[in-house]
């Protein structure tokens, strides 16, 4: 094996690595409703999210192809650049995870790579107006979007619905939560997974493997799919419960409104090409399922922890993508690319184990909130779902 080949190797793990992380990190986008409402059990639901984003993740490449050649010049892009901008977005992603804020994978992606860009290449290499038509200007409007819809979606459904009693409304809206969340599932896999194998087919451009402007090839869009489906059931639970338990007071009939809303956005954006952040969507969804219930509680103090992350995100992960590249290429060569790639594994490693003391779990995911993503300790007599 060639130091290239190696480097590009490394590259592609990495790249599945980010997509692992993409799956757990946004399961709660298509589930926490379903889980909190309990119409799915937590594993089951995410089984059922993982199975979807891996069918959604065949069905499009349009986003593929707008981080692939839309967003930098292929030419100024190296395998170090990739791999360093891929290292910006994992420990985003990770750290956010950890905080329990759903913050967006996509924006981490594409930070890291702009940064990693900047510092191998300058400004002029990124495609700054495909940047600011197909990811600034969608990120900034797509949250109210969703969340217009959301409110109609839920005004519509509680009115229609007045003279059906509780219970059987409850058991009918349950069902329909778990069509509806399919759906965002299986919109989010039509475009999250897009991102990573553009980002692959990005490197393979880079090393020459591909010519420039070449769309995924199977074996990319096979192993990305596997990869984000695998990371979707792990599960996520920390930001699964910020979502589901922390922003809003959720009912059954809003939760079906809000993935509704999800997954009829997120697929809009997905057949023009759009990037967007599914996480933005969802929390715009439930945000404006909490408005449209009279009543409903909205914890705006947690939204707004939220919307800074947002706002941090492409600039944090492009600086840490930036610092990746500088330390790569100013070690050199492979080994430049392996600190990186060893800092980054010691880095997920520690972050895994500071979640687990104390964990959020499947068990404990649905426990009251109490201002804290890790919850208090359930007592004997504590309901499951309270």
């Amino acid at each position: 094996m060639t130091g290239n080949d190696a480097v590009l190797a490394l590259t592609v793990v990495t790249a599945l690595g980010f997509d692992f992380t993409n799956g757990f990190h946004d399961t709660g986008n298509a589930m926490a409703t379903s889980i909190v409402t309990a119409a799915l059990p937590p594993r089951v639901a995410v089984a059922l999210s993982a199975v979807l984003n891996l069918v959604g993740a065949f069905l499009s490449t349009a986003v593929a192809a707008t981080i692939a050649n839309g967003l930098v010049a292929s030419g100024a892009v190296t395998l170090t650049v990739v791999c360093a901008g891929l290292t910006g977005s994992i420990l985003w992603n990770l750290a956010t995870w950890y905080l329990g804020i759903p913050s967006s994978s996509s924006h981490a992606l594409i930070g890291g790579v702009v940064g990693a860009t900047v510092a191998a290449a300058g400004s002029s290499a990124v495609k700054w107006q495909g940047l600011v038509s197909k990811v600034i200007v969608p990120a900034a409007l797509s949250p109210f979007i969703a969340g217009l819809v959301a409110v109609a979606g839920t005004l519509l459904v509680y009115r229609i619905t007045r003279d059906v009693s509780e219970g059987p409304r409850g058991r009918g809206f349950r069902l329909g939560q778990i069509g509806s969340a399919s759906m965002v599932s299986l919109a989010h896999g039509t475009n999250d997974a897009q991102k990573t194998m553009g980002v692959i087919t990005l490197a393979l451009i880079a090393n020459g493997n591909l010519a420039s402007g070449a769309t995924a090839p199977d074996w990319v869009i096979l192993s990305c799919a596997l990869a984000i489906a695998l990371g979707t059931y792990v599960g996520g639970w920390r930001v699964i419960r910020a979502l589901g338990k922390g922003l809003v007071e959720i009912e059954s009939p809003q939760g079906m409104a809000a993935e509704s809303a999800s997954a009829a956005v997120i697929l809009c954006s997905t057949d023009f090409g759009y990037s967007l952040s599914t996480t933005h969507v969802a929390t715009g969804s439930i945000l404006g399922s909490g408005l449209g219930r009279k009543g409903a509680e909205v914890r705006w103090q947690l939204a707004r922890r939220m919307v800074t992350a947002w706002l941090l995100t492409l600039p944090a992960a492009a600086l840490v993508g930036a610092l990746a590249y500088w330390t790569a290429n100013g070690i050199g060569g492979t080994a430049g690319v392996l600190v990186v790639f060893t800092v980054l594994v010691l880095a997920s490693t520690a972050f895994y184990v500071a979640s687990r003391y104390p964990a959020v779990t499947s068990e404990n995911v649905n426990a009251a909130w109490t201002g804290s993503v890790v919850p208090e300790p359930v007592k004997a007599t504590d309901e499951v779902g309270s």
